[in-house]
């Protein structure tokens, strides 16, 4: 028998190689086809996996409209499916109403889903004004829930008071709390001046606390200008506070020259303590 040409030999493997290059390509369209994508090219398909991704569009569309999702085509569902939609929307529309979304139908529910829903919109709104949340409708309130809703909102103003909130009110205050609520200003105020916040308002201390504050600054001031803070003003130091600073200073340039880390400036060094600088041998004299 004569051998196979060069030729078919290629041809074969060739065929090989677009048979087995078409799989991957087909296993992928079935995919795309079957998850609903628009790539799917439907003609490509078999019988039988024309027959399976129109069953898994049919469940796609039955869950859409069961959940809500997207628009639901009731003609695609039998009867059976149509039904449970129907339930489905019917709990999720007095779910809606229940917890007041904007959604709700009330159209739809029954009477005594009705009078469910009008008790929880009842019992969300004193909540709201209880609270102070959301949006309260003070005409929808028995009187003694208005009662208690004036009395917790008085409880939250006299609190937001006492805390320094910008929400307090202080005209709704009685002269009790005014006063309560005074002594809690003053003694945040004096706690602020006491660590050197921002708000400190000195006009608002007494003189003995003022006198202690200046004492309390001051020592701060001279702290943080022996630890190199920044927020040091060299100008309300006192003359021995200056004359320790400059001899901190020294110690601190001194040794930052010895040891070659830090900013040395040797100009500041006596002779003595230049000589004993680790070049002071081989420095011209």
């Amino acid at each position: 028998m004569r051998r196979p040409s060069w030729a078919w030999l290629m041809y074969l493997s060739l065929s090989h190689v677009l048979l087995f290059a078409q799989i991957p390509d087909h296993r992928e369209n079935l995919a795309a086809c079957t998850s609903g994508s628009a790539i799917c090219d439907f003609a490509l398909l078999t019988q039988a996996e024309a027959i399976a991704v129109a069953a898994a569009e049919h469940q796609r569309t039955f869950l859409d409209c069961r959940n809500g999702v997207g628009s639901c085509d009731y003609s695609k569902l039998t009867l059976p499916e149509t039904r449970a939609v129907a339930v489905a929307e019917h709990e999720r529309n007095f779910s809606d109403c229940s917890e007041g979304s904007g959604t709700c139908n009330y159209s739809k529910l029954t009477q005594r889903e009705a009078r469910a829903v009008a008790v929880a919109e009842h019992e969300r709104n004193f909540s709201n004004c209880s609270e102070g949340f959301g949006t309260c409708n003070y005409s929808k309130l028995t009187q003694p829930e208005a009662r208690a809703v004036a009395v917790a909102e008085h409880e939250r103003n006299f609190s937001d008071c006492s805390e320094g909130f910008e929400t307090c009110n202080y005209s709704k205050l009685t002269q009790r709390e005014a006063s309560s609520v005074a002594v809690a200003e003053h003694q945040r105020n004096l706690s602020s001046c006491r660590d050197g916040y921002s708000t400190c308002e000195h006009s608002k201390l007494t003189k003995p606390e003022a006198t202690a504050i200046t004492a309390a600054e001051h020592r701060r001031n001279a702290s943080g200008c022996k630890s190199g803070a920044e927020s040091c003003d060299y100008s309300k130091l006192t003359a021995a506070e200056l004359a320790a600073m400059e001899a901190v200073e020294h110690q601190r340039n001194y040794t930052a020259c010895v040891k070659g880390y830090g900013y040395c400036d040797r100009s500041r060094l006596s002779p003595s303590e230049l000589s004993t600088m680790p070049d002071a041998a081989s420095s011209p004299h």
